[in-house]
């Protein structure tokens, strides 16, 4: 029987062109060795899971590769791609700062610096989670990265870029990774779902997408999950189910309620919400998060900053357009107080339907304006 892999290592980026989300930047990366205008150093940022390690080990291998293809990817049959693709390769060094990040390790690798390369050109060192290197750690660094043999590149990766000290910074060349967009996501997923011979609803790939909050690798693990609970079949329904995630239909009904002032019916709602397991809070925010995505639906200059499929920012977008500026506005901080005061609540059930009653009365035209804080 043959070993599964997990969908995060089995479509793990081997070449710049599948890398997901990067354009301009791997676009960037190519133009360099293609030019054969390479620095010594690079530092990749970005949050966890957009692509920083996949992109260095592709830097790395296309670098040495002796047969790039017409459009400057490594050919992945050479020697050189072999070895890498193998993991044998001598010229490829990885650190994991976050669990070597003593001056002892940083010793080592400087020693293994003086090492020229037996087959290629270079000596690639990637070390990952560089903020992680400790203070003397980062000292002995400064000299070997300012001024490596010339057969030397470092690319060095980070969370926390705000962590690297400037004199690291400054040696290096940095290049700044995107949080990959729903749309990229649900592209990459489908693509992924139809390799692996899996039917996925494109509304349930955006719940994945969604919950994955910017990170292609979270995104695939969160594939899998709900793959394998549902056997092969990834419908809206059990990607929800599977994620705890509130449905939107419940959210959808809210507004009729509060468009129609009807406040027996918003507290139904909110009672089917507590019956299915979902906590207050919880409720509460998932209420003001789709409140302010509603809000930048409304608007065509805003709608951009809705982190949604084309299709569900058409459908917000119109469902919006009933619906004044100025009850966004007073909604979002009716609920930002009900957050605000929810911890300290002895009666955490009555604050949320009290907050709910008053979301009913926002249009009611008896409602006096929201006052702005200070006046």
């Amino acid at each position: 029987m043959e070993n599964y892999i997990v969908s995060a290592r089995k479509y793990r980026p081997s070449t710049f062109n599948t890398v997901v989300g990067q354009k301009a930047l791997t676009a960037t990366l190519k133009n360099a060795i293609a030019g054969d205008r390479l620095a010594h150093a690079y530092l990749f940022c970005g949050s966890r899971g957009v692509g920083k390690t996949s992109c260095a080990r592709i830097f790395a291998k296309t670098i040495n590769c002796t047969h790039r293809t017409a459009d400057g990817e490594a050919c992945n049959e050479c020697h050189s791609c072999q070895d890498f693709n193998s993991g044998r390769s001598l010229n490829i060094i990885e650190l994991d700062a976050a669990s070597h990040n003593g001056i002892d390790d940083m010793k080592a690798l400087i020693e293994q610096v003086q090492v020229p390369p037996t087959d290629g050109r270079y000596r690639v060192f990637i070390i990952d989670e560089v903020h992680m290197l400790s203070t003397a750690a980062f000292n002995a660094f400064l000299k070997t990265l300012e001024e490596p043999p010339s057969y030397v590149i470092f690319i060095l990766a980070t969370t926390e870029k705000h962590k690297i000290i400037p004199t690291i910074l400054s040696r290096c060349q940095i290049y700044d990774f995107n949080r990959i967009t729903i749309n990229d996501m649900v592209d990459h997923l489908s693509y992924v779902a139809h390799n692996e011979g899996i039917t996925a609803e494109p509304a349930a790939l955006g719940v994945i997408a969604r919950h994955a909050d910017g990170a292609m690798r979270d995104a695939l693990s969160i594939f899998d999950q709900v793959a394998a609970s549902s056997r092969g079949n990834i419908t809206y329904a059990s990607a929800i189910e599977n994620l705890n995630v509130l449905d939107n239909s419940y959210f959808e009904r809210l507004i009729d309620a509060f468009k129609s002032e009807d406040v027996r019916q918003a507290l139904v709602v909110y009672s089917e919400v507590r019956d299915h397991g979902f906590d207050s809070l919880f409720f509460i925010n998932g209420l003001a998060q789709y409140i302010r995505d509603l809000m930048v639906a409304r608007d065509p200059l805003t709608v951009k900053l809705l982190e949604a499929t084309d299709d569900v920012r058409l459908e917000m977008a119109n469902r919006a357009q009933s619906l004044p500026p100025e009850f966004f506005y007073r909604a979002m901080n009716i609920l930002g107080n009900a957050d605000l005061n929810f911890r300290s609540s002895s009666n955490k059930q009555f604050l949320t339907e009290l907050t709910l009653i008053k979301l009913c009365q926002l249009l009611s035209p008896s409602t006096p304006a929201m006052t702005p804080r200070g006046s």
